[in-house]
C-alpha cells in the first residue's frame, strides 16, 4: 500500500473529518474515515462500496458473519445488508484510516465488454482481499485531486473510469463484475430492501412486499434471499436490532423503550432476539459497550457518571 496514499488520506481527515470520523469530499461518493481509538462506526453503504484500508483494523459483521480487513487490504460491499462496523485496532498515535469509493454500474457494465477475462459470478456480499497497487495508484490520484478543484472537471471522470477498470481486472473483478448482470429481479428487490430500510418499524407482511416489486410471495422470497443471504423478516429483524442498540448506546434510551421504538411488540422476544445477535442481554451488552468507550476516553469523571449509569440500567427490568 502506497504512503503517499496514507498521508495524504490522513492529512485531509485530519482538517475534513467531523465528529462522528466522517469525512465527505468534493468528489461524489468519496469518504474519508478516521477513528483515534477502537469504536463502532456508522456507515450508510446504500449503493457498492470499496473500503481501502490505510492504517489500523476494522470488523464488520451481521448476525451471521463477521469479517476483518487491515491495512493494505480492501473490503467491498456489494449488498445493502444490515451491519455492524467496528474499528478494532486505532490510536492516536496510528488512526484508523479508510477510503470509502462508491462504485458506478453503469461505468462497471461499459468496462466489462472491454475486459478479455472470464470471470465466473460469484455472489458473496461481502468480500476482502489485498488492495491491488493499480487501485491505490488512482486512488491516490482522485484524493490529490481535492488539492486542485479546479481540475475535477476535466480529470475525474477518466480516473473514476481508470479506477473501476483495475478494479475488475483485479482481485475484486469477479464480485464486482457480478453487479453488471444484476437483472431486473434484483433491481426489484433493491426497491423492497429501500421501503424495508424506510419502515423498519413497521408491520410489512412479504405480500405487500412482493406486490410492491410485481413478484409473486414465493418468487420474491428466493430473489431477496439470492440477494441478501437472509430472509425478509431477518433482514428487517436485524435493522431493528441494530438501531436499538443505537438508541440504548448513543440516546440512553432503556432496553424496553428501545424495543417498542423499533417495532417489537414483546420485549420478551426483543431480548431473546437481541441476545441471539449480539451474544448477552441488551441492559449488560450497552452498559458494556458505553463503558468500553468512556475507559477509552480517558475522562475518569465521565466514566464514573457511566458507572453509576450502568448500575441504574441494571436495575430496570428488560
Amino acid at each position: 500500500m502506497s504512503e503517499s496514499l496514507l498521508d495524504t488520506v490522513r492529512r485531509y481527515s485530519e482538517s475534513a473529518a467531523d465528529e462522528s470520523g466522517i469525512a465527505t469530499t468534493p468528489i461524489p461518493g468519496l469518504r474519508v474515515v478516521r477513528a483515534l481509538s477502537p469504536r463502532e462506526l456508522l456507515l450508510n453503504n446504500d449503493r457498492p462500496t470499496v473500503c481501502l484500508v490505510l492504517q489500523g483494523r476494522m470488523k464488520v459483521a451481521t448476525g451471521t458473519r463477521t469479517i476483518e480487513a487491515g491495512a493494505g487490504e480492501s473490503l467491498l460491499f456489494t449488498s445493502d445488508v444490515p451491519s455492524i462496523n467496528y474499528v478494532s485496532r486505532a490510536s492516536l498515535l496510528e488512526p484508523y484510516i479508510a477510503l470509502l469509493i462508491e462504485l458506478d454500474v453503469g461505468v462497471i457494465t461499459s468496462l466489462v465488454a472491454d475486459i478479455q477475462a472470464v470471470m465466473a459470478a460469484d455472489g458473496s456480499q461481502w468480500r476482502t482481499e489485498n488492495t491491488d497497487e493499480d487501485v491505490a495508484s488512482v486512488a491516490l490520484r482522485m484524493v490529490s485531486l481535492l488539492r486542485h478543484p479546479e481540475s475535477m472537471s476535466l480529470l475525474l471522470q477518466p480516473l473514476v473510469r481508470e479506477l473501476h477498470y483495475w478494479l475488475l481486472a483485479g482481485r475484486h473483478g469477479v464480485a464486482i463484475k457480478g453487479l453488471s448482470q444484476q437483472s431486473s429481479a434484483a433491481q426489484r428487490v433493491a426497491r423492497a430492501i429501500a421501503l424495508i430500510k424506510s419502515e423498519f418499524a413497521s408491520s410489512l407482511p412479504i405480500d405487500r412486499l412482493a406486490s410492491m416489486v410485481g413478484m409473486s410471495e414465493s418468487t420474491f422470497y428466493q430473489h431477496f434471499r439470492a440477494v441478501t443471504a437472509m430472509t425478509p423478516l431477518q433482514f428487517q429483524k436485524q435493522l431493528r436490532l441494530i438501531e436499538s442498540r443505537r438508541l440504548m448506546i448513543s440516546e440512553g434510551q432503556t432496553a424496553s423503550s428501545a424495543a417498542f421504538i423499533v417495532g417489537y411488540q414483546s420485549v420478551s422476544q426483543f431480548n431473546r432476539d437481541y441476545r441471539r445477535m449480539f451474544g448477552l442481554p441488551p441492559v449488560r451488552e450497552t452498559a458494556q459497550a458505553r463503558k468500553a468507550t468512556v475507559r477509552k476516553s480517558g475522562d475518569p469523571a465521565r466514566s464514573i457518571r457511566h458507572d453509576a449509569a450502568e448500575l441504574a440500567a441494571t436495575a430496570v427490568p428488560a
